[in-house]
């Protein structure tokens, strides 16, 4: 499955938000946003299903794939883009029950776990922390950008602490892409917030992949 373009997941965390869930992503969208996971575990699940499947209509709006963490029923029953899940869960379970359109993702902390995602048919992993994050203060130790250098088997989004400030540090490190989540839901702005993460992102990825092309850069690579 082909990620969003360019591939920047935003991750709900409606402790963090300045208004509701809906106007924060209806801002998003409006900025640029075409890729959103609905996490929220600790609703209720009807209430979660309920939010997922206003937030997945919502989305068709601006051709924006929704998907949501970790319920795969919920996925299913909202006509989501996809599901993320925790590590250790199985893709290929998902991928029997969601169909091979839709895009699985699984969180990953270390090597191995990116590895067996990638065994499973994952489309994706985001690796955390890479920086320590307001989000979740205490988690880690951050991996820092030196485990976004390795070669993965699947495209990896670097994910914790990611901001205007790290975002081209990260893919310019080799991430495929990012995932931000208190960022964009603390943002006194998200429409604008969205619009200028999403430049910096792609003006990353378009400086990455012009040296990838460069002379100087492939004979770098025969050496």
């Amino acid at each position: 499955m082909t990620l969003p373009e360019p591939p920047l997941l935003v991750i709900t965390d409606r402790r963090w938000a300045r208004a509701s869930l809906e106007e924060v992503a209806a801002a998003l969208f409006a900025g640029g946003c075409r890729w959103l996971s609905l996490r929220e575990k600790d609703l209720p699940a009807p209430e979660r299903l309920a939010l997922l499947r206003r937030l997945v209509a919502l989305g068709r709006h601006f051709d924006a794939a929704v998907g949501v963490h970790d319920d795969v029923a919920a996925a299913c029953e909202a006509g989501a883009a996809g599901v993320h899940l925790p590590a250790g869960a199985s893709p290929r379970a998902a991928r029997a029950r969601l169909g091979t359109g839709a895009l699985i993702g699984v969180s990953a902390h270390r090597e191995t776990e990116i590895a067996t995602a990638a065994d499973e048919g994952a489309d994706y992993v985001t690796l955390s922390p890479i920086f320590l994050s307001a989000s979740k203060p205490g988690y880690g130790p951050a991996l820092g950008l030196d485990a976004l250098r390795h070669a993965h088997p699947l495209p990896v989004l670097g994910l914790g602490g990611i901001d205007l400030d790290t975002v081209a540090a990260a893919i310019a490190a080799g991430a495929a892409g990012v995932a931000v989540m208190g960022a964009a839901m603390r943002a006194a702005d998200p429409e604008r917030y969205m619009a200028d993460l999403l430049a910096a992102a792609g003006r990353a990825l378009a400086a990455r992949r012009s040296r990838a092309h460069s002379p100087g850069e492939a004979a770098g690579r025969r050496i």
